[in-house]
């Protein structure tokens, strides 16, 4: 008889149980009066959620609509409209069910007074890119969190897991940064990847947002920002919308039958960005592009879901205004669909006018790329990206593969590569706005085995059109081959873990050449900080002759003139032929020895360049 009353009792509480209403999560975790879009979509999440009648009675905001997707029963989404004149503080939303009702409180803030971030970034910036994992490891406390899915802890002895760096670790090392002249930090992506193996990388995300505990909390992440604003230095934050982490709760549980693309399960992308233009591309090659998962760990989103896509749009919105970055990398830019991506763009510029996107387009040729940026001059239906800044990954492949600071400048060979390049910038519709770089984690260093091609490269990159931007570990002359695999050219910065016997972030823990490299770079990222004609002027370039690379930056009174010599001996060189910008005994002070030098001599029209010689040349009016 008393097991009856125990199972009869047992069944009661399963009974009761089920009929409480259970919300678990709710996405955004806030928000804030007086944006400019009124609307506010809530992800609710919890067992039987689904079905679930919602109140909302307060003055100002009331439901627009609430939609039941055709999948999971544990989602509801609630969209909201709030009124201009509603003030912050706690909404209570009641969820109502059998008779069973829940309130939640949820939070509406105020606005700060003044934006903490969303400055954006442009040509007058140069950016510097972290890896969190790789950089510095301030809290070893932290490189194992029991409460996770996949409790991984950090080996160094293995390049291709975690190793424990952390968000503390880059705020013990503003100094470092701040020393080096960089106007930007672009750290690799934050957000929790609770996956198997331990995703040190960062792109597969279970929860948008969540920093990784493994990497700190929402609270360090906000303070690493503050503590870069105060020296000056803005943020850009690593985001992917193209795919999520097979971990992620919308995998796990989906919201609806289209939520991700191909849905029945892995069909992997042929990575074959060209289809999206390819007059001639059949609709399965497009299809199989843009809907194909990059790996099977990491299941393609489908923006083309209003639901899904209004969830990104206010998951950024949130971040900028949460912890006040200033810009966003968005990877894997051109898998995504590109209207709706669009549609991103323009809802987060409406927010933040000033904020600036960098998008990862990774082509072989110029023609790829310009595509993809705002009111493209290639586009081919009138269509507009919207997308503002682009990453010039062509400019990385004739930097790196096509050797031309190691080869001989010659009509064909040398810097006449880079000189056929940068004339091909007449496709895009804002030269000023690509990315510029010679490496990045997803590439092999530029430095294989010779460091002395380094500077030339560097000079080019951080004084032609655009926005710089410059790889961790590149200042002291760090090398890697991606073939053994991504963790080679992913290695930790030295000094910045435990147990390090050397430590690069000091001069004293630098050898001779890594302290050269790292003056060399400095002292031209601090005098470019100052640079109008850098930061805006326009370009003109002389075909390089004789092996002599020479171009202008110039707006107004302010003209800057670079001087790259190209061959590995002295070259004595005949300047007539820029005296369409040079006059004889015109003046200019070297930004890299401090000289005040003529360019073309009263005297004579010869002048000698030393070995790969560097110049750059400023006027001496500014």
């Amino acid at each position: 008889m008393k097991i009856y009353i125990v199972v009869i009792l047992l069944a009661f509480a399963n009974l009761m149980a089920s009929a409480r209403i259970v919300v678990d999560k709710i996405d955004p975790p806030h928000w804030w009066v007086g944006m400019n879009d009124s609307s506010l979509q809530l992800q609710v999440y919890g067992k039987d959620i689904k079905s679930a009648d919602v109140v909302v009675d307060v003055d100002g905001v009331k439901i627009d609509s609430v939609a039941r997707l055709d999948g999971s029963d544990d989602y509801l989404f609630l969209y909201l409209n709030i009124a201009d004149d509603v003030k912050p503080g706690d909404i209570p939303v009641v969820f109502k069910k059998d008779k069973k009702q829940l309130k939640i409180n949820y939070n509406l803030r105020s606005r700060a007074a003044e934006l903490k971030g969303a400055q954006g970034f442009s040509a007058a910036d140069v950016m510097y890119m972290i890896m969190p994992d790789r950089f510095a490891d301030a809290n070893p406390q932290n490189n194992k969190v029991d409460s996770m899915k996949f409790p991984v802890g950090a080996n160094r002895q293995n390049l291709n897991v975690r190793h424990g760096g952390d968000i503390e670790g880059i705020m013990n090392h503003i100094d470092y940064i701040d020393s080096l002249g960089v106007t930007v930090v672009w750290v690799n992506p934050v957000l929790e990847n609770d996956m198997p193996g331990g995703s040190y990388h960062g792109y597969a995300t279970p929860d948008y947002y969540k920093v990784d505990p493994r990497l700190g909390t929402n609270e360090d992440y906000a303070a690493m920002i503050d503590a870069l604003h105060r020296r000056g230095i803005k943020t850009v934050m690593d985001m992917i919308f193209n795919h999520c982490g097979s971990e992620h709760v919308w995998f796990k549980n989906r919201p609806s039958s289209d939520w991700f693309n191909f849905p029945d399960g892995y069909v992997q992308t042929n990575y074959r960005l060209s289809t999206v233009t390819d007059p001639y591309a059949s609709d399965y090659d497009k299809r199989l592009t843009v809907d194909g998962w990059f790996v099977e760990e990491m299941p393609d989103l489908n923006q083309n879901n209003p639901h899904l896509m209004k969830y990104l749009i206010q998951n950024s919105i949130w971040w900028i205004e949460e912890v006040g970055i200033d810009g966003i990398r968005m990877d894997t830019y051109p898998y995504a669909d590109a209207n709706q991506m669009g549609r991103w763009i323009k809802s987060v510029k409406a927010e933040y006018p000033d904020f600036n996107i960098v998008g990862e387009c990774w082509f072989a040729e110029p023609a790829g790329e310009a595509y993809w940026q705002a009111m493209s001059k290639l586009s081919i239906n009138g269509e507009n990206t919207h997308l503002p800044a682009i990453m010039d990954f062509p400019l990385m492949v004739k930097s790196r593969d096509m050797a031309p600071y190691k080869e001989q400048t010659d009509p064909w060979n040398g810097l006449n590569k880079i000189y056929d390049h940068l004339a091909l910038d007449y496709i895009y519709p804002d030269p000023l706005q690509l990315l510029r770089f010679l490496d990045n984690h997803d590439t092999e260093r530029f430095i294989l085995e010779e460091p002395e091609t380094l500077a030339q490269a560097i000079a080019l990159i951080l004084t032609v059109p655009g926005i710089p931007q410059i790889y961790y570990g590149t200042e002291l002359l760090m090398s890697g081959d991606r073939r053994p695999g991504d963790g080679n050219v992913r290695r930790d910065m030295p000094g910045g873990f435990p147990g390090d016997t050397l430590n690069a972030f000091t001069r004293h823990g630098r050898t001779d050449k890594q302290n050269e490299a790292f003056d060399f770079m400095s002292k031209i990222l601090h005098w470019r900080k100052n640079s109008k004609a850098i930061a805006e002027g326009k370009m003109l370039h002389f075909m390089p002759t004789n092996g002599l690379y020479l171009y202008r930056r110039m707006t107004g009174d302010d003209q800057v003139i670079v001087v790259l010599n190209g061959i590995d001996k002295e070259n004595e060189v005949d300047m007539s032929r820029y005296k369409e910008i040079v006059t004889s005994g015109e003046k200019f002070v070297d930004v890299l020895t401090g000289e005040t030098i003529e360019l073309i001599s009263t005297d004579t029209n010869i002048r000698r360049f030393s070995p790969r010689q560097i110049m750059i040349l400023q006027n001496k009016l500014c």
